[in-house]
């Protein structure tokens, strides 16, 4: 526990450097804008972001797993199962918790507010990753802590989850190239690039698809999967048709962007 923050942080430096090399020499797609506009309004917003929540939930989804797992709580602590079992079962409930989550954030109107901040981008790359607005990012812990509240996870298994998905977030928002037959056998187990990207699709059936951020077995599961955007990787319009204004790049009209009139592109 006293690590948890080294390891979060360590991993998610390693993961951004690695995949803003690779998207910068293999490419998938060219950018739209500027790479270095958009990275320091998205990294700036992540810094916010972790205030915010520090502020308002200054007790860690890991650290409230410890705290019921002392005191025997929840589903997983009461059925006194083997610690790896335990484990892995804790991280496939919370994963299938947050395509749920998403799933949810698309289809009621109030979080859905919120959450197409992150669909207004214009560019896919690996900062798309860390583009949320704070409000999601505070409905999504108390989510969280509610599961966490009903389940009981080991509280190894909160890090590892959490590790996991911050990790997957930025792979699978990365703008790499992977040759198809590798994606084909990498889909099977892990949201790729090219399976994420069609749900950043200016097309509403598409991007009401592959919900998934870690697993992508819950599409599969729930008929939310879609193998390919239909103009291509190279011919589709990623964003929404509203908030396409290079100004929507400030960090300032991204936080105001929920709660101001939707302007279509002209």
């Amino acid at each position: 526990m006293e690590q948890e923050l080294y390891w979060r942080l360590g991993v998610f430096i390693t993961i951004l450097a690695v995949i803003a090399l690779w998207e910068t020499f293999q490419p998938r797609r060219p950018w739209r804008l500027s790479r270095m506009t958009r990275w320091t309004n998205h990294i700036l917003l992540s810094a916010f972001n972790t205030m915010v929540v520090r502020i308002i939930i200054p007790l860690t989804a890991a650290a409230y797993a410890l705290t019921l797992e002392l005191e025997g709580i929840g589903l997983l602590n009461w059925l006194g199962l083997p610690v790896w079992i335990s484990i892995v079962v804790a991280v496939l409930i919370l994963d299938l918790a947050i395509y749920v989550q998403h799933v949810w954030f698309h289809k009621l109107e109030f979080f859905w507010r919120f959450h197409r901040m992150h669909h207004t981008d214009l560019d896919f790359d690996v900062t798309t990753g860390v583009r949320f607005h704070p409000i999601e990012i505070v409905i999504s812990m108390l989510i969280k802590f509610a599961v966490i509240s009903l389940l009981g996870p080991p509280a190894i298994a909160v890090i590892v989850f959490e590790i996991l998905l911050n990790a997957t977030s930025m792979f699978n928002h990365g703008n790499v190239r992977i040759p198809v037959p590798v994606d084909r056998i990498l889909r099977l187990f892990l949201v790729t690039p090219d399976m994420h990207r069609v749900h950043h699709s200016e097309i509403r059936n598409e991007t009401d698809s592959n919900f998934g951020f870690n697993l992508p077995w819950w599409d599969r599961i729930f008929g939310t999967y879609r193998d390919q955007p239909q103009e291509g990787h190279l011919g589709m319009s990623i964003g929404l048709s509203i908030f396409r204004s290079d100004q929507e790049l400030r960090l300032d009209r991204l936080i105001s962007q929920p709660f101001r009139k939707p302007q279509p592109e002209q």
